[in-house]
């Protein structure tokens, strides 16, 4: 997975870690998502509700049994945890502990089914990393490996990219980073769990028996700031589409969100056919997409964990406000979008009508241990308005590291500017067909 880096944010904010994290950033009152002037906020409520705080790096949110299922990445090797929250008093509670890097866990057929990330430094011989995991009953016991990802990414490398240096024989970059992980409707024994592999650029199906098939492959993205942009092989321009996000909608689909290589405005939603992995639809125009839901009427809400971050090298300007960094996305029915400022967010559910998800979700790479929350993100949070940007062309290219993955920047960075615009018009809509081995795109002005 080769993505450009938005370093700035991820190097620095630690400069900036004194800011108050308990508060939720201030939102200006206006429009909310669905049109209305909210005259009688003080009876509402807040607009952002934390449900659960001191939580460390929360990435993978998911509900079971009215209760909400966190995956905690940690502080470091057996540090993580999976924690089930009580949405209604915030209660917490370990069901399992000292495990490394959990980044997505759902429910299965009673049991939980987590999924781990990839190996900081790409690594063939590695254990545990990019592997499926499942408990012998309900939320506890020694969980099991189920399904070694990376070993299924180098035998099959479903997207066909060259994966090892000629020379060195040394991986290129991330050969398996497993994101999420959602349980598939139907006949459990054909259907069990799909995966998001961001390294691999895949999402997985699994069966019962831990059998993994190719689900779809998103392609390359070569438009705007992707454009010639240098990869593993030159068959393969482009930014990597890296898979983040995964969450079943109405009518048989299934939603991907990719992060396209952090490359602003370059990130998509694939709504895809839930039986055959034919695409459907395209949503473009995302700002790194790195989690997904689906609302009760067929609204969608994205996590932008970096949205808002300087650009550069070196530490961000005088003043900068780390609560600043990520929103959430509103896209209803018609297109029309709208946004929610919620720190550093990635995971999302949909759960009982309400719209929760992770918050502070990187606060632990930044000096700031234990401040995860999962917070509940209520209708009037969403406005209309949203920041705009500047963009400036610099040439130089920077290699960084973040959430395990050695990345590139190459190209164009963008500068935050401060102000703000007014978005009523529908996302542009990709009209694509594919399967696993090949996608052809035709774009569909709306």
């Amino acid at each position: 997975m080769r993505r450009s880096q938005r370093s700035g944010v991820l190097t620095g904010l630690a400069v900036a870690g004194a800011v108050a994290l308990s508060a939720t950033p201030a939102l200006a009152w206006g429009n909310d998502g669905g049109g209305n002037r909210d005259r009688h906020r003080e009876h509402r409520g807040d607009p952002i509700e934390v449900v659960a705080e001191g939580l460390e790096g929360p990435f993978g949110l998911s509900s079971i049994h009215g209760r909400l299922l966190v995956a905690e990445q940690g502080s470091g090797p057996g540090t993580g945890r999976i924690t089930v929250v009580n949405p209604r008093s915030g209660s917490t509670r370990a069901v399992q502990e000292g495990l490394t890097n959990p980044a997505a866990v759902t429910e299965v057929d009673g049991r939980l089914a987590f999924v781990t990330s990839g190996a900081e430094v790409p690594d063939t011989t590695s254990v545990g990393d990019s592997t499926v995991f499942l408990t012998p009953r309900r939320w506890t016991g020694t969980p099991r490996a189920f399904a070694d990802l990376k070993a299924y990414e180098l035998e099959n490398n479903p997207d066909g990219q060259l994966q090892f240096d000629p020379t060195t024989k040394a991986p290129l970059d991330s050969l398996s980073n497993p994101f999420d992980i959602v349980a598939q409707p139907g006949d459990s024994g054909r259907r069990y769990v799909m995966v998001a592999d961001a390294g691999a650029n895949d999402v997985l199906s699994l069966d019962s028996r831990g059998r993994i098939r190719t689900f779809f492959v998103p392609p390359v993205i070569t438009t705007g700031a992707c454009a010639g942009a240098p990869n593993n092989d030159p068959q393969h321009t482009g930014c990597d589409p890296v898979p983040t996000g995964l969450a079943y909608g109405p009518r048989n689909t299934l939603y991907v969100s990719t992060l396209t290589a952090e490359a602003p405005g370059e990130g998509r939603v694939y709504v895809l056919d839930a039986r055959t992995g034919d695409v459907r639809r395209v949503i473009t125009g995302l700002d790194a997409p790195t989690g997904i839901a689906v609302g009760d009427h067929g609204e969608i809400y994205v996590s932008e964990v970096i949205y808002g971050a300087p650009e550069g090298e070196g530490p961000p300007p005088p003043g900068f406000d780390p609560s600043s960094v990520g929103r959430i996305v509103r896209i209803d029915r018609h297109g029309t979008r709208s946004y929610a400022s919620v720190p550093m967010p990635i995971g999302l559910e949909f759960h009982h009508g309400r719209l929760y998800s992770t918050a502070w979700s990187l606060a632990g790479m930044f000096g700031m241990p234990g401040k995860g929350q999962v917070v509940k993100v209520n209708p009037w949070a969403f406005q209309r308005s949203q920041p705009t940007t500047t963009t400036t062309t610099t040439p130089a290219s920077t290699t960084t590291t973040m959430m395990g993955t050695t990345t590139t920047t190459a190209g164009p960075t963008t500068t935050m500017g401060p102000t703000t615009t007014t978005t009523t018009s529908p996302p542009t809509t990709t009209s694509t067909t594919s399967t696993t081995s090949s996608t052809t795109t035709t774009v569909v002005n709306t």
